[in-house]
C-alpha cells in the first residue's frame, strides 16, 4: 500500500535531510526570548515548520521552545519524539560536519543519525500514511530544540501542550528499545589556591567545551613552573618518561615567561595537551577519553614534587582511566548492564577544581546507592566533594507490553529479522513520556556514529527507517 509513495518521496527526503543537517543547529546562548537555545537552532526548527506546511501538515511553534507537525483527527494523539539539535561538531571530519556531503551511499554531517535523518524519516512517514489511508488519530512530530543539553524545550511542552496518548522516539536503535539506564551527570569538587612558592601550579584547563554525555577528545592543562624551587628540565624529562611509559597521546610544550600576575618574571609556562577520541558517553568504550589520562598523568607529577592534590589522587586511585563500574567495585548489573562512566568535564573555576563525570545507571539500581558508593569512596578525603547536578529517571517497560511487541514485530517484519527488544544506556525524549518508548534509528550490527566524528546515516538505511515508521503510524492509528 505504501511502496510507491515511499518510492517517490525518496529523493525529497534525501534532499531534505541534507538541507536540515547543513543548519549548525548547535545551542549558543541568547538574549532573543523567541530563540532561546540559539539563532541556528531556531533556524531548524523554522526550517521544519515550513517544510512541514509544504508537505501538507498543520504546525505549531511552541514559543521557540520546541515545535510540532501535525495530521489526522480524533481525541488520541499518536506522538513522535525527536530533537533538531545536535552536538558541537568537533574536528577531523573527512568532510565539513554541516556539509552534508553523500559518499559511498551514505549522508555525512553532524545530525546525521542523531536525530535529523531519523526526524526527517518519520516526517515522510507520516506524509506516506497521510496519502494513503485514514487514521483515527492525531499524529504529532514533537521537535526538541535542546535534548543534548538539559530537556529544557520538552518541558516547556509538556507545560503547555497536550501530550500524546502513546508514541515513540526515533532516536537510539532498532528493532526497539524496553528499557534505558538512569543518567547522572555529578561532579567532584575540591578548592585549590596554591602558595606563591609552590614548584608547579595549574594556570588554566581547556576541553574545547565538551558535552558531559560526550568522550572528549581534547584537553589542554597550562602549568606554571618556579625554576628556583624546580628544574624545568628535570620535570620535562620526568613527564615525557611517564607519557611514554603509558602510551598516553599527550604532548608537552615549554615557553618562557607568566601568566600569573603574581608570579616571578622568569617562571617557566607548561602546556600538556591531550588528544583522544569522540563518541557518546552511552559508549564510552568506542572513544579514547582525552582528560582521564590527563588527570592521572598530573596525579604523577604534583605527587612527584610533594605538591599533591587530593582531587587527582582520588581520580587516579578510583577511576583512572577505566570505563566500567566493575572497575570501580561498584558491580552494579541487572539486565540493563553494568554501570558506566564518563569523564566529559574538567575545569578551573572560581579556585576550584571540577572534574564532570555522567553515569549511565542500570535500570534497577537506585541513584542514592551509586551515590552513597562515591561518598564512601571519598570518605579520606576531606578537601573532595561529590554533588550530582542532574538525573534523569531511568525507562523500564516489560518486554510483553503491547508497545514493545507491536514495534518490534514491525522491524522484524520489514527486516526479515528475528530481532529480541534491547536495554541502552542513552537516554532518549521517549523517557519523558507515559507509554513511550525508543524505536530506530541505528539498525541492529552497524557501528553507532552518534557523537562521533564522521557521523553519518546510510541512504538505504534511511528510506528502510521511513518503511518501518511508515508501517509503525499505521499499526498504531488503526
Amino acid at each position: 500500500m505504501f511502496e510507491n509513495t515511499i518510492e517517490n518521496l525518496s529523493n525529497s527526503l534525501i534532499k531534505n535531510t541534507q538541507k536540515i543537517i547543513q543548519i549548525p543547529s548547535v545551542h549558543s546562548e541568547s538574549d532573543n526570548p523567541n530563540e532561546p537555545f540559539g539563532k541556528n537552532v531556531a533556524k531548524a526548527l523554522d526550517y521544519m515548520l515550513k517544510l512541514g506546511e509544504s508537505l501538507g501538515f498543520r504546525t505549531k511553534n511552541i514559543d521557540g521552545y520546541c515545535g510540532y507537525i501535525e495530521f489526522g483527527e480524533g481525541k488520541e494523539m499518536l506522538g513522535i519524539i525527536g530533537h533538531l539539535d545536535v552536538v558541537p561538531e568537533g574536528d577531523g571530519w573527512t568532510y565539513p560536519p554541516f556539509s552534508a556531503t553523500i559518499a559511498d551511499n551514505k549522508i555525512f554531517g553532524r545530525g546525521a543519525i542523531d536525530d535529523k535523518g531519523p526526524v526527517m524519516a518519520s516526517l515522510y512517514a507520516m506524509k506516506t500514511v497521510m496519502e494513503n489511508c485514514k487514521v483515527n488519530k492525531r499524529v504529532r512530530l514533537i521537535l526538541g530544540l535542546n535534548e543534548e543539553r538539559d530537556w529544557k524545550c520538552i518541558e516547556y511542552y509538556k507545560k503547555h501542550e497536550e501530550l500524546p496518548t502513546v508514541g515513540f522516539s526515533p532516536d537510539a536503535d532498532f528493532p526497539c528499545i524496553y528499557a534505558e539506564k538512569g543518567i547522572a551527570s555529578s561532579y567532584l569538587h575540591m578548592n585549590y589556591t596554591p602558595s606563591l612558592e609552590e614548584k608547579i601550579k595549574i594556570i588554566s584547563i581547556d576541553c574545547n567545551n565538551n558535552a558531559i554525555n560526550v568522550v572528549p577528545k581534547y584537553c589542554k592543562v597550562t602549568l606554571q613552573i618556579n625554576p628556583k624551587e624546580l628544574s624545568v628540565y628535570d620535570f620535562t624529562v620526568f613527564t615525557q618518561n611517564l607519557i611514554s611509559e603509558n602510551n598516553y597521546n599527550i604532548d608537552i610544550v615549554q615557553t618562557s615567561g607568566s601568566q600569573d600576575d603574581n608570579s616571578q618574571s622568569n617562571d617557566i609556562i607548561v602546556t600538556l595537551t591531550s588528544i583522544g577520541v569522540q563518541a557518546h558517553a552511552a559508549h564510552p568504550d568506542l572513544g579514547v577519553n582525552a582528560i582521564s589520562p590527563m588527570i592521572v598523568l598530573l596525579n604523577s607529577i604534583f605527587q612527584e614534587y610533594d605538591c599533591s592534590i587530593d582531587i587527582f589522587d582520588f581520580f587516579t586511585r578510583f577511576i583512572g582511566t577505566k570505563y566500567t563500574g566493575e572497575d570501580l567495585d561498584i558491580n552494579f548489573k541487572d539486565e540493563s548492564g553494568i554501570l558506566t562512566l564518563n569523564v566529559g568535564d574538567f575545569k578551573l573555576e572560581n579556585s576550584t577544581i571540577k572534574i564532570g563525570i555522567n553515569l549511565r545507571i542500570p535500570v534497577h539500581t537506585e541513584l542514592d546507592l551509586v551515590e552513597h558508593t562515591f561518598k564512601k569512596f571519598l570518605s579520606t578525603y576531606s578537601t573532595v566533594s561529590f554533588e550530582t547536578t542532574r538525573y534523569q529517571e531511568p525507562l523500564y517497560i516489560p518486554k510483553d507490553n503491547y508497545l514493545i511487541k507491536t514495534l518490534c514485530n514491525i522491524f522484524n517484519e520489514e527486516t526479515n529479522s528475528n530481532c529480541e527488544p534491547i536495554a541502552i544506556g542513552g537516554g532518549t525524549f521517549a523517557r519523558a513520556f507515559n507509554n513511550c518508548v525508543c524505536f530506530g534509528t541505528n539498525f541492529p550490527g552497524n557501528k553507532d556514529m552518534c557523537h562521533q566524528t564522521d557521523e553519518f546515516i546510510q541512504i538505504e538505511n534511511l528510506i528502510l527507517a521511513c518503511k518501518i515508521y511508515t508501517k509503525a503510524i499505521y499499526e498504531l492509528t488503526k
